[in-house]
């Protein structure tokens, strides 16, 4: 499989499962209509119906495609780890149970992991 060329930052976040700071990512505070892919391999994720402002510092979704998205165990035992189900490059972590949407899911998703893909 082929991945797009990566800066180091997104390396750290994709391949390294690190973090990127709150409020930093270019697409925290970003409402317009299209589809969020994979920033490695272009795989659809998230459709930008599904975000919300969850106000975490983060973009927030409550649904992804059907498959699109694989969660795991993460490793410090608390937090539900997600990444792509196409090439495994990490998104971010999941949460339910808030009930900050009718779905009460919360994919939070690191702006350096992801790429915007305007309708049209």
């Amino acid at each position: 499989m082929t991945f797009n060329k990566l800066t180091p930052e997104e390396k750290n976040v994709i391949e390294d499962r690190g973090t990127e700071p709150p409020f930093s990512g270019e697409y925290d505070n970003f409402y317009e209509d299209g589809t969020f892919i994979c920033r490695r391999c272009n795989a659809p994720l998230f459709s930008s119906k599904s975000k919300f402002d969850a106000g975490c510092g983060w973009p927030s979704f409550d649904e992804n495609y059907p498959d699109a998205v694989k969660r795991l165990p993460d490793p410090d035992g608390e937090r539900t780890e997600i990444e792509c189900a196409n090439c495994g490059a990490h998104l971010g972590h999941v949460f339910t149970g808030e009930k900050m949407t009718e779905k009460n899911t919360r994919h939070c998703v690191n702006s350096l992991s992801i790429r915007f893909i305007p309708s049209g």
